[in-house]
This record gives C-alpha cells, structure tokens and sequence, in this order.
C-alpha cells in the first residue's frame, strides 16, 4: 500500500522538482510519508511543509492542489485521500489490505540474500564471570545480528579476545592450573588488592607482558591456561541463554601485525617517543583535542611491548577487508573509538559503524565493577531471574517454561529502551505477565495457540471479508506494520524498535481477543487466519528479540 502511494506522489510529482537537495525523489518521498496518530487521520500521511519553498505557495494550498489531482486518479488500493492541513492524508481499501493477512506466512517480512556483514560483540575481560552491567552488550549484539540475518544478510559473529591484557596478567600472579572458571572472580580481586598493597607488583605484571610478547613458553602456557578457563565459562553462559559466536578472534595474534602498523604509522610522522619513551601518535587537528586534554593515543609502553590499541587496529584493519563491519560498545569507549577511528583515517583505512549502548543498573544495587569484586553476576541473575518465574507461574497455577520466561524477561528489558538510555533493571517489573515486559509477549503468543488449538484443523466455515470490527482493523493494520518496522531496525541498528512494535503488537491483538469473538462466531474463518498471521509474526518479532517462544502458558 505504502509504495502504491509512493508511485502515486512520485509520478505527480516527476518534472516539477529538481531531482537535487531541494527536490522529492521516490526515496525521499518514501523518508516523509508518516503514519497518522489516529485512525480518523487515515493510514498514511504525506507533509507537505517540504515542498513551500519550490512551490512558492503554503503547504496547505499545496496539500489542496495535489489532492485534486491525486483523487482523479485513485487505484483500487486507496479508499479516498483527504487534505488534513498541511498534509495529504491516505484512506486504503480496508478489504484489501485484510486480504494481505491471508498471504502470511513464517516468511513474511524476510528479504532476499544481500552480502555479508562482520558484527563484533560482547568481548567481556577473560578474567571473570561476565556481570549483568555488560551483559546488555550481548543482548544487543545478538539482536541486531537477527535483524541483519532477517533482513537478508550472512553474519559472522565475533567476539575479540583480551588474551594478553594486563588482567590476564594480574591473575597470573595469583593462579593456580587446579583454579576452574568459578573461583576466576575471587582470584581476581585477590590480585587486585595485592597490588593497591604493594605497587611493587605492578613491575612483575609488565614482566610477564614482556615475556609473553617475546614468546616466553611458560608465560604463554599460563596465560593460555587462564584465558581458556574464562572463555570456555563466558561461552557456556552465553550460549545457555541462546547467544552465540562463529569466531573467537585472539589479541595475541596481533602482535607481529601491531608492528606493521606502527612502521606505516611512522610514515605520517604523527609516532614519536614522549619523554617517559613511550611511542605515542599525535592526534591534534582531528577535534580529539576538544575531548581530552592531550590529544595523544599511547601504543606501546617504554620497553617497546604493544598496547591494547595497538593490536585493536591491527584486528580492525584485517576485520575491515572482509567488508562491512559493525561494532557494539560501552558508551564509556566513545573517546577510545573515536581515537581510533582518526587513526584509521589517518592510515586511510575502513573503519566500522559503531553502535554504543548504556549500562543496565541494578535497583538497589547501583554500577557494578569487576575490579573490587561489587557486581551481580549474569549466571547467579538468569538463575534468580528462573526461580521468580518459577513462583510466578505456581502463583498463577499456570503454564510455562520457567527458563525462558525468566531469561525472555531479562532480554526484553535490556533490548525495549533505545541502545544509548540507561535502564535501571527491576527484576519483578521485568517479569510482570501483564505489564510492558517479555512475560506478556509469550502469554500473548501462547494465548494465539491456545485458540487456534481448540479450533483444530476442520473448519466448515466458508472464508469471507466483510463487516470488519474497529479492533480486527487495529490488529490488520499492526500485523502488516512489521515488514516497515523491520527494515527500520536494520537501518537504525535499533532493537528498540521491534521491542516496542511487539508490545503493541500484543495489546492490539488482546484487545481483539477481548472485543471479537473467534471460534463459532460469524466470522470465524477469517478471525482464525487473523489469529494465525499474528502468532507467525509475534514469533518472529520474538526471535530478532532472541526470546523463546512458549506454546502454553
């Protein structure tokens, strides 16, 4: 219907705009059409406010102009248009639009193959048990990994591996080969506070680097020792609430590479030696200077062993030949990414679409560090988050899946606010069965199975489209909304979206259970295809959400 009306406009409007800044091409046509806040407005909605200054006339003169011409040519697809003020607003043929819900099907929405996109995600220290604050990083990632796949593209997912870092180092100090993935955390904080104890330790850290970087072979077995334990514990985590990863990319692989990139970063004579002998890359005159004092990233330390940023854009420029590449980030790595991006220009190299999001607080709890041992770990969390489903459903004396309720309540409160807004997370609202939350999305699928269960596979009833009700419409109009909402997604890297679509689209479709009788009432056959196109689509809504559907509940 959208692009019917996008022809329509386009086709008034060929000719009489430049096809430059100022004019109206199909694409910037289909950027402004807009759907109305209410019914009464129509379905789609056209401004004109963009088109006063080619015009020389005001909107409304020119919402009434093209309206004239406009209904004298209305397809069998548009009831009527109307000028509403300065817009031109859209009225489709409401029968046909309910024959569109007889088309769908577990495909609908999905698009063709389209190339292949790198996404980076997740990328927790290995040296703990991830935490609940960065866990959002995951359910992002994941998510916007679905909408991609979805939306017909390859995925490779990667998770980057800190395997030479000065935590790994830390914990070398304090562990053990018998020490398991459990007793990780503990000895973490444990090396911590040897070191605020006696700063002496510190040099032993930047020996064992050293060594590690020049190949020392009991240093690289302990090391390995350490950041098997930690990745094979975050992977098992991970995978145990759905998420996963193809490829598992290693920072020590990027030593020798690092070196390259320093002699090529020599050439632009930005390196240079600071006076504690550090190699540092001056970035003034690329605004990093309106961010931070000094405007200098540090790439390897005095004894010449590489940094952390180093080795990053030596990943990044091997990530970036693969193609295109996106990157989920803390907002607390903003300045970090910006860095090296600059240095990624200057080297005129690619650089990936970065999406950041804020942190998940606690109620109660407040920001979480690794460091000092002060964080809710995301194993004992699920399992909370498990065991309150658990009385929920008893309480209710109702079906369920324990897990996935609880682990589709925790997704669904990280992923229903826009990437870059902090939530405060509260587990009882997060699995309140009748609020905003993940609870009411599955109970509204399982309600869908349930009907369409007890209507069984013989129906008598002869299919016809006539005498739709106000709420049938509502629920037409927001099952139909999905393919929009999806590509809208793609384009803004924002699982928000189909969040808040599936809220909607759950209560539009309960206040059609509640207002329309389904089985043994007039309109049976049609309500019943209504039902199932609903469920086909919340179970997708649900999977680019990474939440479980559940058949009872």
């Amino acid at each position: 219907m959208k692009q019917i009306i996008i022809d329509l406009l386009a086709k008034e409007l060929k000719g009489r705009l430049s096809e430059g800044n100022h004019g109206c091409p199909r694409r910037e046509i289909e950027n402004l059409i807009e759907i109305p806040p209410s019914p009464g407005l129509g379905d789609y909605a056209f401004p004109c406010f963009h088109l006063a200054g080619k015009f020389k006339k005001s909107p409304v003169e020119i919402a009434k102009e093209l309206s004239l011409k406009l209904n004298k040519k209305l397809p069998k697809e548009i009831n009527e248009i109307k000028v509403i003020g300065p817009y031109i607003n859209f009225f489709v043929n409401n029968k046909l639009l309910a024959e569109q819900i007889l088309r769908i099907n577990e495909n609908f929405g999905k698009d063709n193959k389209r190339g292949k996109i790198l996404i980076e995600h997740t990328s927790v220290n290995p040296n703990a048990s991830p935490h609940v604050g960065r866990a959002r990083n995951s359910v992002i990632g994941d998510s916007i990994s679905r909408i991609l796949e979805f939306n017909g593209y390859k995925i490779e997912k990667h998770y980057y591996v800190n395997d030479v870092s000065k935590q790994v180092a830390m914990l070398a100090l304090v562990f053990k080969p018998k020490d398991n993935f459990d007793s990780l955390l503990r000895k973490y904080v444990e090396a911590n506070k040897k070191l605020e104890k006696n700063p002496k330790l510190e040099k032993k850290v930047f020996e064992l680097l050293n060594k590690f970087e020049h190949k020392d072979k009991k240093t690289i077995w302990l090391f390995k020792k350490i950041v098997d334990t930690a990745v094979q514990g975050q992977k098992q985590i991970f995978s145990s609430i759905g998420i996963n990863f193809d490829y598992f990319d290693y920072e020590s692989r990027y030593i020798e590479p690092g070196k390259e990139v320093l002699k090529q970063l020599e050439k632009t004579r930005k390196l240079f030696e600071d006076g504690e002998k550090r190699l540092v890359l001056n970035q003034s005159g690329t605004g990093i200077e309106r961010k931070m004092k000094s405007p200098m990233l540090v790439l390897a330390r005095s004894n010449s062993t590489g940094l952390y940023p180093l080795r990053d854009l030596a990943y990044t420029i091997e990530k970036c030949k693969k193609g295109r590449n996106i990157l989920v980030l803390g907002e607390d790595q903003k300045l970090y990414f910006e860095q090296l991006k600059q240095a990624l220009i200057l080297l005129k190299k690619p650089y990936p679409e970065v999406v950041h999001y804020s942190f998940v607080l606690l109620k109660d709890v407040g920001k979480m560090s690794t460091r000092s041992g002060e964080c809710v770990l995301l194993e004992e969390f699920i399992s909370e988050a498990i065991a309150k489903a658990k009385k929920e459903i008893a309480k209710r004396k109702t079906k369920g899946d324990a897990k996935k309720i609880g682990v589709g309540a925790i997704k669904y409160a990280m992923l229903k606010n826009e990437n870059n807004k902090n939530i405060t997370f509260d587990l009882d609202t997060a699995l309140n069965f009748e609020g905003d939350s993940g609870p009411y999305l599955q109970y509204s699928y399982a309600r869908a199975s349930s009907i369409l269960k007890k209507a069984g596979k013989k129906r008598k009833q002869k299919l016809e489209i006539k005498n739709l009700e106000k709420s049938e419409l509502a629920l037409i109009k927001a099952i139909l909304n999905f393919k929009e909402v999806v590509k809208s997604a793609e384009k803004h890297l924002q699982p928000s979206l189909i969040a808040n679509y599936s809220f909607n689209l759950a209560k539009t479709f309960n206040e059609f259970y509640h207002e329309c009788p389904v089985i043994k009432s007039k309109n049976e056959a049609f309500r019943l295809k209504l039902i199932e196109a609903f469920r086909a689509v919340m179970k997708n809504s649900l999977w680019l959400l990474g939440i479980d559907v559940l058949e009872e509940m």
